[in-house]
């Protein structure tokens, strides 16, 4: 009997999958217009939260696919509290739009698609919430450092309008990420699912830059560059 024939992300675990078949995306995503001009520490801090506010409605839709899936035998492993950021955003949109900032912010078309992709695929489906979760949450807690310490030296925000990049509960991010991916690889995923996590994961990397380089035309200083 004849074996279907591999695919590459069933011949190494899945984490060295994602880190593997997402570098060159997540390169991109750093090197996008509204994150190059951020970084070099160029945008206001009512640009910075411009991207705090569209975070807010990915976040928003995340945590709700991720409560919603807290009991699925597979996706509720990944219902990891700690990791939690809406709290932590809605403080800081506070602090940096006031206390009417709900009313201040609308989500762009390329986060609205966003969104829709993660009601489409994360609310009932371990691999589509396993894609976006590993997605957003372990580049917070890596790259997102370096935003954290972008804020502090050139805005002097260490508080509130940076508290999305804390996380108060994980005491050392590098293990916390090094269980995730045990967690990732232990988990007894299909060949099928393993593939559809890849996929989505690269799926939501595009979405994200799609949010990024909206971001970097609506925003008046970089338009007058």
């Amino acid at each position: 009997m004849a074996h279907a024939p591999q695919h590459p992300t069933d011949l190494v675990s899945l984490s060295q999958a994602l880190r593997s078949a997402t570098r060159e995306a997540h390169d991109r995503a750093h090197r996008s217009r509204y994150m190059t001009e951020l970084l070099a520490g160029s945008l206001s801090i009512e640009s910075y939260a411009q991207l705090a506010g569209q975070y807010y409605f990915v976040y928003h839709t995340l945590e709700e696919a991720t409560r919603a899936m807290r009991h699925h035998p597979l996706g509720g492993r990944f219902a990891l509290d700690e990791l939690t950021r809406l709290p932590a955003l809605s403080a800081d949109l506070a602090y940096l739009l006031g206390p009417g900032w709900r009313t201040a912010i609308d989500p762009l078309p390329a986060t609205r698609r966003y969104c829709k992709r993660m009601r489409a695929v994360a609310f009932d489906s371990a691999a589509g919430l396993v894609a976006h979760h590993y997605t957003r949450y372990l580049g917070d807690l890596a790259g997102g450092q370096v935003v954290r310490r972008l804020l502090r030296d050139t805005y002097g925000i260490t508080d509130d309008g940076a508290l999305f990049y804390r996380f108060d509960r994980i005491t050392n991010p590098h293990a916390f990420r090094t269980t995730y991916r045990a967690l990732l690889d232990s988990s007894p995923w299909t060949d099928r699912e393993r593939r559809s996590v890849v996929e989505e994961s690269l799926l939501a990397y595009e979405l994200n830059i799609a949010v990024l380089g909206e971001l970097a035309e609506d925003i008046p200083e970089l338009q007058a560059a």
